[in-house]
């Protein structure tokens, strides 16, 4: 027993130190892990890392410029917003509403996607054409654009924007598995498979998934940079998270009155947002070069 599972396992520490050598070529990505894992942490560690409580107001702080700036006070390093909230406590905390934000949309838009592509895929038929001719529809209107119809439909709030977004994204995983699996399902191993009596649902979801998680991977990653723009672009329009939650898109809409008067309310969590949507897409680059054969470099 033991015999047979030290070449497993080498094999699974040289697709892991393969994996890392491709990855940490591209620099970028690195850095792009680098951020994102303080991000996380800052999420995780969020109420022991703030100052104050995210939603406390100080009576006769309002406005205060970063402590750096002329009349800024050392007890609120990045300033006060326009009703004496900590800007840096909301910053905190927003990286956690953002980032959950970003997670359970992919979870939602993978899961609604691979499920339908893995139909459209393997049935073909009119079960492909009426799946992908929805899917279509879809991606024919401007994602925000639909996002918004959506969110006026199923009403404000942050469960809706989600689910909003995840539909909206949904199209992009479905297409993706669908074209995987055409691929797939012709191969010997599959045919082998469905020889030896294994079932529909067997031949999708434990023969054939596993060989599309490659590309599952690098599309979820780049789709939970959207999903993260996205919500912040609902939260700043006023459809997404609502006040007093701690939100980078809904900060960016309390401060936008304050551009000329107090734009540090308005400046940091823009650069929340820039930095962690960058950071995302460069490892979603990295990952890209690690796991599609086609772009290993030698």
């Amino acid at each position: 027993m033991s015999i047979e599972a030290t070449p497993k396992a080498v094999d699974r520490f040289a697709a892991l130190r393969e994996f890392w050598h491709y990855f940490s070529t591209n620099r970028g990505a690195v850095i792009g892990l680098i951020v994102i894992t303080l991000m996380v942490l800052i999420a995780i560690f969020a109420p022991m890392l703030a100052p104050y409580d995210p939603d406390v107001n100080f009576k006769g702080m309002l406005r205060v410029p970063p402590s750096w700036m002329a009349g800024g006070n050392p007890q609120f390093l990045l300033g006060t917003d326009d009703i004496g909230r900590d800007t840096l406590s909301r910053l905190i905390f927003g990286a956690r509403t953002s980032l959950l934000i970003g997670l359970m949309v992919v979870v939602l838009a993978m899961v609604g996607g691979v499920i339908l592509g893995l139909l459209a895929g393997y049935f073909g038929g009119w079960v492909d054409a009426l799946i992908m001719r929805v899917m279509d529809i879809i991606l024919a209107f401007p994602s925000l654009l639909l996002a918004l119809v959506l969110v006026n439909i199923f009403g404000k709030g942050l469960f809706n924007a989600m689910l909003a977004i995840a539909l909206v994204l949904q199209p992009h995983f479905a297409r993706l598995v669908r074209a995987a699996v055409m691929s797939e399902k012709t191969r010997e191993y599959v045919t082998s498979a469905k020889v030896a009596g294994a079932s529909h649902w067997r031949l999708m979801l434990v023969t054939i998934l596993p060989n599309c998680v490659s590309p599952l991977i690098v599309q979820g990653t780049l789709s939970f940079s959207n999903a993260i723009l996205e919500a912040a672009a609902l939260g700043f329009l006023g459809m997404g998270a609502q006040s007093p939650t701690s939100e980078w898109g809904t900060m960016l809409a309390k401060g936008r009155d304050l551009i000329s008067s107090a734009p540090w309310v308005i400046t940091f969590p823009g650069i929340a947002i820039l930095v962690t949507v960058l950071a995302i897409n460069l490892v979603g680059d990295g990952l890209r070069d690690a796991l599609d054969p086609k772009l290993k470099r030698s």
